[in-house]
């Protein structure tokens, strides 16, 4: 029956073209324009992680006191400094720039890359496409060793496999230990605020060998009095610039740990260095996304104004549909004199609904396509592997989420046309005729 119901729809629409348009038309306009909007806000609110977010936490703790006036703290003062000393967090990560020199000669150029320890490749499920990360014999003894992206793999090594070979960094040489596949969460949820959309690492140096090596850091920092003096005066600094995660698969071991944290406020404050009540939180990764605001306020306003725009055709289609089933009143009647039920003629009208839904849906998907098009253009994205490109284009999730959006909403919409289509009166038509 479903297929002789999809027959009957497709003869209507073409039995009035200029009505059929109007509510496709209607129909994908508005799942255009929120499927646009929809497509960036699903990738930039995504969980990048989603396997191992719940278990990934990364903890606050206040090494400025109440009394800081930081605007980082909020207006209220009740917000914690957004990464750690270097007094409190010795071996974690911050990120850093340096010069490379290409093998061979040639122009120096900048790439960005990450302090950090060995842990950080297993806890973050780091992608490798040959060799390996470094080891605790690497961070111990603050050794000249690399592991590249796959981007500055492919610039500096063209040739071939970067492993096992040197490269310059910052005027040192480092000795390759692995290469990246490509990879670049989105957002960046291990250190979002030094570019949460960002592009993926062009190398990663242990934090040991970094710190040994004075090496400034290219990203987030903040200073609640700036340090006065050299690289031993900066350490010693309140100002916060590392971030630290840790592993916790369990609810104790995230109690504990917690519990671990209060305590070291507790003891820094009995040592005299802090003169305020332990402040400390702890956040997973969805946590995390959402206090650092990730997510901008005006991505959501957009969101919600195309959702209200697309509310706004679909009632449109609504008052075309209305017109069209009450047009064809006689023929309703005709069919339920000669046997059919309401149920019938219900489902047939159901089926025209979702019918233009799927053809809208499809128009939709051209108009998305389009926007996401002018949208990269817009932010000057013309790099097919970037990660911001990954925010704004179609994959297979959104040509089916936006199918069943416009097919679902037609369908719903269309359910007061269908009523009143399904409740003509059969004997009342006949008369008229």
């Amino acid at each position: 029956m479903l297929g002789y119901y999809f027959e009957l729809a497709l003869r209507s629409l073409r039995r009035n073209v200029v009505l059929t348009a109007l509510m496709i038309g209607a129909v994908g306009v508005g799942i255009g324009a929120s499927m646009t909007a929809l497509t960036a806000l699903r990738s930039m609110s995504a969980d990048p992680i989603p396997d191992k977010s719940a278990r990934l936490f990364t903890p606050q703790l206040d090494a400025w006191g109440p009394q800081s006036v930081h605007p980082d703290q909020g207006a209220s003062g009740d917000r914690l400094p957004i990464g750690f000393t270097y007094r409190d967090a010795v071996a974690a990560m911050y990120p850093v720039g340096l010069d490379v020199r290409p093998v061979g000669g040639g122009r120096p150029f900048q790439a960005a890359g990450r302090a950090t320890s060995a842990d950080f490749f297993p806890m973050f499920e780091v992608p490798f496409a040959s060799g390996a990360p470094w080891g605790q014999k690497e961070d111990d003894g603050r050794e000249s060793v690399a592991v590249l992206g796959a981007k500055l793999a492919a610039r500096a090594f063209p040739q071939g496999d970067a492993v096992g070979k040197t490269l310059n960094l910052g005027g040192r040489d480092y000795r390759v230990l692995g290469v990246l596949k490509p990879w670049a969460p989105l957002p960046r949820f291990y250190d979002p605020n030094s570019g949460a959309y960002g592009e993926g690492e062009d190398f990663l140096i242990p934090f040991s060998t970094a710190i040994s090596r004075q090496v400034r850091i290219a990203g987030y920092e903040n200073c609640n009095q700036v340090p006065t003096g050299g690289w031993e005066a900066h350490l010693n600094s309140s100002c916060v610039w590392i971030e630290f995660w840790a592993e916790l698969p369990t609810a104790a071991q995230v109690r504990d740990f917690r519990t671990w944290l209060h305590d070291y406020a507790a003891e820094q404050r009995q040592l005299g260095r802090f003169q305020w009540p332990p402040r400390v939180e702890l956040h997973d990764v969805v946590d995390w996304l959402v206090y650092n605001k990730v997510v901008p306020g005006a991505v959501r306003a957009i969101s919600l104004v195309a959702d209200s725009f697309l509310v706004v055709c679909l009632l449109n289609a609504v008052g075309v549909m209305l017109a069209r089933f009450a047009s064809r009143g006689k023929e309703f009647g005709l069919r339920r004199a000669l046997g059919a039920s309401r149920r019938n003629v219900f489902l047939q009208c159901v089926t025209e609904s979702a019918a233009i839904g799927l053809l809208g849906g499809v128009l939709g998907l051209g108009l998305t396509a389009l926007g996401l098009t002018g949208l990269r253009s817009l932010l000057g994205v013309t790099d097919p592997t970037s990660a911001v490109h990954r925010l704004v284009a179609l994959d297979a999730g959104m040509v089916l989420i936006t199918l069943s959006v416009a097919v679902a909403a037609t369908v719903g919409a269309g359910l007061y046309p269908t009523l009143r289509a399904s409740r003509v009166q059969p004997a009342w038509q006949l008369k008229v005729q």
